[in-house]
């Protein structure tokens, strides 16, 4: 008889069976880890609510973490005793979920976003282009696959965007040539790849096995692929990933610091930036929400704050003097 696999393994297939990300995976797995590691080493079934509260306050006074740092430890430990231990325990429900502050997003105005956007070149340039001109996030632009990109109608469909839901947005007229050149290197770059005995690309939920090959064809390849290949840490197989997160945040910050902007802004800040600019051009709150995937309109509401110049649209009193 098989030996039962470690407990973070078991975290690991668990994470994998509900077809999580690989960042949620590695993330889960360490808060785990963590937190078996804070209580010296016990097994978490010999644990309870005490022992929950007393980590999470530990990250919050030792560590002083944020409260969204907290608050994903929690859900990990939450994930350890409901999905992998199945221990229904009437505690669970009762730790305390960390107060996230509720903050006004980064908005760049135009003549920001076009001094940042001017300072970058080549792939970056053409992603923070998108960012701005189609209001993803990072993650979704990076993952875009080139099958995913209609020129004809000039959209862009997101697949398995946050809460694994897909959505439609535009693709910018001005990037279509610049876009098309782009995907033409790629493309090239994918021929050389095959003829190396490579050219296979990541795809999500076993359709690799039910559709054989389909990891081969370019319209399954990311439109943005890094320049080196890499192993994947699941398979182990040997490809060519995405474009990194982390390239195009370093990218960004240096072109914001060139550009000389005080305001700390990251590739995420465009997406804010083409919210706030669609609502100031007098496009209703609902389209938005749905260009940018919110579930709930009061997510989006929070962009109406820029159409309010000054504090709620008041003129200050020193103006009238």
């Amino acid at each position: 008889m098989p030996a039962e696999p470690k407990l973070l393994d078991q975290v690991r297939n668990k994470i994998r069976l509900k077809h999580y990300s690989i960042r949620t995976e590695q993330a889960y797995t360490d808060w785990v880890r963590r937190f078996i590691l804070f209580h010296g080493k016990r097994h978490p079934a010999e644990m309870g609510a005490v022992d929950v509260e007393q980590f999470l306050t530990h990250l919050a006074v030792a560590g002083k973490v944020a409260a969204s740092t907290q608050n994903q430890a929690k859900s990990a430990i939450l994930f350890l005793y409901k999905e992998v231990l199945a221990l229904e325990l009437p505690w669970l429900n009762k730790v305390e979920r960390a107060k996230t502050p509720r903050r006004l997003p980064v908005v760049l105005n135009r003549e920001e976003v076009q001094a940042v956007l001017s300072r970058l070149d080549g792939t970056y340039w053409l992603i923070a282009s998108m960012l701005y001109g189609t209001g993803m996030r990072i993650m979704e632009c990076l993952r875009l696959r080139v099958k995913d990109i209609d020129f004809q109608r000039r959209e862009i469909l997101i697949r398995d965007g946050k809460g694994g839901k897909d959505r439609v947005t535009m693709l910018p007229a001005t990037l279509c040539d610049a876009l098309k050149t782009h995907l033409a290197k790629v493309h090239r770059l994918h021929d050389d790849d095959i003829r190396q005995g490579y050219g296979t690309v990541y795809l999500p939920f076993a359709l690799a096995r039910k559709y054989t090959g389909a990891n081969r064809e370019w319209g399954w390849q990311y439109a943005f692929p890094a320049r080196h290949f890499s192993t994947d840490p699941r398979s182990g197989e040997t490809r060519r990933h995405h474009v990194q997160e982390q390239a195009v945040q370093r990218a960004v910050k240096q072109a914001v610091r060139d550009a000389g902007l005080s305001k700390p802004a990251t590739p995420h800040t465009f997406r804010h930036s083409f919210a706030t600019h669609l609502l100031e051009s007098g496009y209703d709150i609902r389209t938005v929400q749905e260009l940018l995937g919110h579930s709930d309109v009061s997510t989006t509401m929070i962009y109406t704050h820029v159409l309010n110049k000054g504090g709620r649209g008041v003129s200050s009193p020193l103006d009238s003097l």
